[in-house]
């Protein structure tokens, strides 16, 4: 391992039984990530409780798709505010199709299509070009805003998602403010903290992401994601809601754990990973399924009603 943060416990109200279980829990998840050959950053929270658990979960990092959340949190935000119909469409062109995960790039350009499927494609199975058609239509600089207005000060939308067109050299485009800037390069398309995304995770869960008709739709849409090598690999009869990233040396998943004993909100970045290999079986995935296990074990053990 190269590198672990100190790992933190928020144990505020519980009773005392459980943090016997939370230092079992810990013990489990240091063993773990010593076992990785990169970087592990985490944030962790009980939904019910509030017990939360960090590794580095205040450091900034790239999200990859995961920012795909925040331009889907604006874009609910806009349509509710009327500056977009769900119905509207965005034109596909040979120029705007992207590679990458997604199924746009395989269509037929000239095809036209509602904000809403853009929408539900950026989420339920990652589509770049999709992403980068709903960011033509909102713009990073306002996902930004959002993310400002409902506190979440590290998260920012970058860039739009790199491609080339079938025909153009590839060019990043529709930058941020602070995607101009040479101290966000590094991060890509998007940068937040594991510990904002959960916050974002949160605001969702309660509906105050936006309204909470908008907030539940977007849960909802959260839970068909397709991607599920992560965050509940093994825990097949948990329903989830969340959001994968993938980086040739990066693996990400934020989500939702609705545990029978609790919910379990969670975002858990590994950097360094071994690759590139983009098959379920790379080393970050199961890093991130092996400890989505015990964050779940462990945290939602520590609500009172599950003792």
């Amino acid at each position: 391992m190269r590198h672990l943060a100190v790992a933190s416990l928020l144990l505020t109200s519980l009773p005392l039984c459980a943090a016997p279980r939370l230092d079992e829990m810990d013990r489990r998840v240091r063993e773990r990530i010593g076992r990785f050959p990169g970087k592990v950053y985490l944030f962790a929270k009980n939904l019910d409780t509030g017990v939360t658990y960090a590794i580095g979960g205040d450091e900034r990092v790239r999200t990859a798709s995961t920012i795909k959340v925040p331009i889907m949190v604006e874009a609910f935000a806009q349509a509710e505010a009327g500056k977009f119909r769900w119905q509207d469409t965005m034109t596909l062109t040979e120029e705007s199709m992207v590679s990458g995960s997604g199924i746009l790039r395989e269509m037929s350009p000239g095809l036209r299509i509602p904000m809403r499927d853009l929408v539900r494609l950026m989420i339920v199975v990652s589509d770049n070009t999709a992403t980068n058609l709903v960011l033509d239509r909102i713009t990073a600089d306002a996902v930004n805003a959002r993310m400002d207005a409902l506190g979440l000060k590290q998260t920012r939308s970058l860039r739009k998602i790199l491609g080339d067109g079938k025909k153009l050299k590839p060019v990043a485009s529709g930058h941020s403010r602070e995607g101009r800037l040479e101290e966000f390069q590094r991060f890509g398309i998007g940068v937040s903290t594991p510990r904002e995304m959960v916050q974002l995770l949160e605001l969702l869960e309660q509906g105050k992401a936006v309204s909470p008709a908008a907030s539940a739709e977007m849960i909802a849409i959260l839970k068909r994601e397709q991607y599920a090598d992560g965050i509940g690999r093994t825990m097949p009869d948990a329903e989830i809601a969340s959001k994968s990233g993938a980086l040739d040396h990066l693996r990400a998943d934020i989500g939702i754990v609705y545990a029978k004993s609790g919910k379990v909100a969670m975002a858990i970045t590994c950097e360094d990973v071994p690759g590139p290999n983009y098959t379920p079986e790379n080393p970050g995935l199961h890093l991130i399924a092996d400890v989505s296990v015990m964050l779940v074990e462990g945290l939602a053990s520590a609500n009172p009603a599950g003792n």
